[in-house]
């Protein structure tokens, strides 16, 4: 079997039918998600353990093959005749070889991605940090990236991405963009942070926050003049500063607030939602760093900033209820989907 060539059929597959994501395994016939959903390519003939290993020569190198056995799970990135960019994971199951890739999408301008002009706003700010977060497959990557390709063709500044992969490819237009992979061009996700403060650096995209240590770099960065994004899979965005302070210990918590309160810029929570048209379409909500948040998260009363949210329009906030209202209203969702995606159905049906 030509297993480049098998690939890439399935690939063209994902694309041709507007698809995110696709599933591979042995003994298994393979797997797309359109629209979130799953479909089985009935027709296409099962993998066997001999044809997954065939496709894991095609998409890693041999080293990462050797780090992979040694590991027993990766993150990688795939490069589609330069058309195209795959984020995968390769894992064992039961002994046996899967694979899960997810579809990139280009960068896109904030204009295109129906989200609120204020994330353009922020995208201009000097320095700060700034937290996208949602479930997985929320579009979180998708928001930032747009983001950083607004500074890039706005300003110029000295960005530096760290990631595992790196899944958007910029090119640099005003600004200097260094992207970094973990594994690759740097140890971890900790080291590449460190090392920035002697990159004569402005803004620092972090793929994901997955050590104490490397959120208490990204949020000293923020204090000292940059400006910092990066993810959470959080739901909303006083569960987010929970989950930051809750992975410290204790005696380093009451630090992680002070620093988290003056340096934090605001957190952006969304999901995708279904169309009734078809398609997806984003549904959010936004904090915005204020003098009462700020308190609030010194004085351990993070459980009062929803009502923050919901109180501060006039300040730019945004609920994620009246998102989701707005989207029925204007005959995007049903009222039955706003529902399902709400984190606080009762407060939603008051509104309606």
């Amino acid at each position: 079997m030509d297993y480049k060539k098998e690939l890439e059929e399935l690939i063209l597959t994902i694309i041709r039918e507007g698809g995110s994501d696709l599933h591979l395994g042995a003994l298994r016939v393979p797997a797309i998600r359109v629209a979130g959903e799953l479909i089985f390519l009935v027709k296409h003939p099962v993998f066997s353990k001999e044809d997954m290993i065939g496709i894991l020569g095609e998409v890693l190198k041999k080293e990462q093959i050797d780090l992979f056995m040694k590991n027993q799970e990766m993150d990688f990135s795939y490069d589609f005749r330069g058309e195209a960019r795959l984020r995968g994971n390769i894992f064992f199951q039961k002994g046996l070889i899967s694979m899960a890739f997810r579809l990139v999408p280009k960068v896109k301008p904030l204009s295109e991605l129906n989200l609120p002009q204020i994330i353009a706003d922020l995208s201009r700010k000097k320095q700060g940090f700034f937290l996208v977060v949602g479930p997985v497959g929320s579009g979180k990557s998708t928001t930032l990236s747009a983001m950083i390709n607004l500074i890039n063709n706005e300003q110029t500044r000295h960005i530096i991405t760290i990631e595992d992969p790196i899944e958007h490819v910029y090119t640099p237009n005003k600004s200097i963009i260094d992207q970094r992979e973990i594994n690759i061009d740097t140890k971890d996700f900790h080291t590449a942070l460190k090392s920035v403060f002697r990159e004569d650096v402005n803004v620092i995209m972090i793929g994901e926050m997955r050590t104490p240590e490397t959120i208490s770099t990204a949020v000293t960065a923020a204090e000292t003049g940059h400006l910092v994004f990066s993810t959470l899979h959080t739901n909303n965005a006083s569960q987010t500063i929970d989950r930051i302070i809750d992975s410290f210990p204790a005696g380093q918590q009451d630090q992680i607030r002070v620093q988290l309160a003056s340096s934090l810029l605001g957190i952006f929570s969304q999901r995708l939602i279904p169309r009734i048209a078809g398609g997806l379409v984003p549904a959010y909500e936004l904090l915005l760093n204020n003098n009462a948040v700020s308190n609030l998260i010194r004085e351990k009363r993070t459980h009062e900033i929803d009502v923050v949210i919901e109180t501060g329009s006039e300040s730019g906030m945004i609920d994620l209820n009246r998102s989701l209202l707005d989207l029925v209203r204007a005959g995007e969702i049903s009222i039955e989907s706003a529902y399902q995606y709400s984190l606080n159905p009762k407060g939603l049906e008051r509104l309606i």
